[in-house]
């Protein structure tokens, strides 16, 4: 694959993940109550939290498999990040409140930053076993 498209399928990972962190902060909020999803005694459905924890590993994967370097593969991790704080601090508009001020935000970002980060430090893991000597071993030497 030339570098050009692996760029641009970098930046479409990017772009994915800048549109999953939007979608991810607007339907946290949804409820049990009978607006959007039946009433069933009024409780929260934090399924984008599910959404998170799957999706930003992934992206991830797929972002090391189409370059090496770390920075690469942290790409869609860093925008869904900035995506989320900037939907909750900067909030377009300035009348709405996107991020709740409760459990569920917290479960997303940890939901969402830590498998991702997991999978970062995979890919760190895999690029320091595939170049042996570049790498220092910790220990008695």
């Amino acid at each position: 694959m030339t570098v050009s498209r692996r760029v641009f399928f970098l930046l479409l990972l990017c772009v994915e993940a800048a549109v999953l962190a939007v979608l991810e902060t607007f339907f946290l909020p949804v409820r049990f109550d009978g607006t959007l999803l039946p009433r069933l005694g009024d409780f929260p459905f934090p399924i984008t939290i599910a959404v998170a924890v799957v999706t930003t590993p992934v992206l991830v994967q797929w972002a090391a498999a189409l370059s090496g370097r770390v920075l690469a593969a942290a790409a869609p991790l860093i925008v869904w990040f900035f995506t989320i704080f900037t939907l909750g601090f900067l909030e377009p508009g300035g009348n709405g409140q996107f991020l709740l001020g409760d459990w569920r935000t917290l479960l997303l970002i940890a939901g969402g930053a830590l498998p991702g980060a997991i999978a970062v430090g995979a890919v760190m893991a895999r690029n320091a076993a595939n170049r042996p000597g570049l790498y220092e071993t910790a220990g008695i030497q």
